[in-house]
């Protein structure tokens, strides 16, 4: 059995289950493959009252040294950093301290493989826990460090970064542009198959309905752009709708599931996305999504789904495009979990036969 030593800045936390699903669902589906699979969540040192510069630092600060998620342990590692990383050397040299502890928690056992998920600073670690068990690293970039960390003062890292692991894998053709050596593997959708639904035509008194609309995001991220959803809302109202908005803030994945089953639409606007993978989720769940043009989103929406301006109007307009049509959505099979299985399995041969 192959074993995979998996480093994340992100994954779910006992005070945060929203935190990084993403990750925890590849996790899961390493094991369903037959991988064994140790975890290590590198998290930064910080106060409480620090949690409230970003809603996805939720439950960091008090986050235990070890912990269960899904009956498997996760070790939690701390660095030191100050915000938006002025002193990158100061974040890399104390993250690469961390490694005995690794080691010492590790044990007997040694990867094969390690994986890291985002580059800056985990994959610091990751490259130094190789070279000390010999093993090739495989790097996966979710958006944030390639979109924005490539703009950063910390640049000249992410760069070194990417070229010291033996493969960097990216999730969205988007960000495969700006790495043409990366290897493309989207994250799969994990919706229960209790759970999913075919998407409907809406039924409802046109302009005259009620029409529940859900921003699938923590309205507090400011990327998420919650104020051009709001004002596309007030603009369906000046047409007649009675709109309800709500959000998703850091809840666990079947609330989420539950909400965009009680939910008419799903409303993006974000100004930055690899993915998003809500959007896929919301379809699995049988509910229509409108969208700026963000991500991989034109690649397999429907075009009437994409908002043709980032401005109230055009949102609004194609909301009830979305309502009117009666078109079928899927979802691509690239999105399936059986092909990210596929892919996984051969870029882990391939890489496992080189070293």
């Amino acid at each position: 059995m192959t074993r995979i030593l998996l480093l994340t800045l992100l994954h779910p936390l006992p005070e945060n289950p929203a935190r990084g699903a993403f990750v925890a669902d590849r996790v899961r589906l390493l094991r369903e493959m037959g991988y064994e699979v140790k975890v290590v969540n590198t998290l930064p040192r910080m106060l409480k009252i620090h949690e409230q510069r970003r809603s996805t630092m939720q439950g960091v600060a008090k986050a235990p040294r070890q912990f269960e998620f899904e009956e498997q342990p996760v070790l939690t590692i701390r660095y030191t950093a100050f915000p938006d990383h002025p002193f990158p050397s100061w974040t890399s040299a104390s993250i690469k301290r961390q490694a005995k502890r690794v080691e010492n928690w590790l044990g007997d056992w040694r990867p094969d493989l390690v994986s890291v998920h985002t580059l800056w600073p985990a994959a610091v670690l990751a490259q130094k826990l190789a070279s000390l068990y010999s093993v090739p690293c495989i790097a996966t970039a979710h958006g944030h460090d390639i979109e924005v960390g490539l703009s950063a003062n910390y640049s000249s890292r992410i760069i070194q970064l990417i070229k010291s692991v033996q493969q960097l894998v990216v999730v969205s053709d988007k960000l495969a542009e700006r790495e043409p050596n990366s290897v493309v593997i989207p994250c799969h959708v994990e919706v229960p198959e209790k759970l999913q639904r075919p998407i409907e035509k809406w039924q409802g008194r046109w302009r005259r309905g009620e029409l529940e609309v859900l921003f699938p995001a923590n309205s507090k991220r400011p990327e998420k752009d919650h104020y051009l959803a709001l004002q596309t809302c007030r603009e369906l109202e000046t047409r007649g709708w009675r709109v309800k908005i709500g959000d998703l803030p850091n809840v666990p994945r079947n609330i989420v599931h539950d909400r965009m089953h009680a939910c008419d639409i799903a409303l993006i606007t974000s100004r930055r996305e690899s993915g998003p993978l809500v959007a896929r989720e919301a379809i699995a769940c049988g509910l229509p999504v409108v969208s700026v043009d963000i991500g991989d989103m034109k690649g397999w929406l429907p075009p009437h789904c994409i908002a043709k301006e980032r401005t109230p109007e055009a949102l609004a307009d194609a909301v009830e495009a979305v309502l009117k049509s009666e078109e079928t959505i899927q979802l691509p099979i690239i999105f399936e979990k059986e092909h990210t299985s596929r892919e996984l399995e051969k870029l882990f041969t391939r890489i496992l036969k080189k070293s």
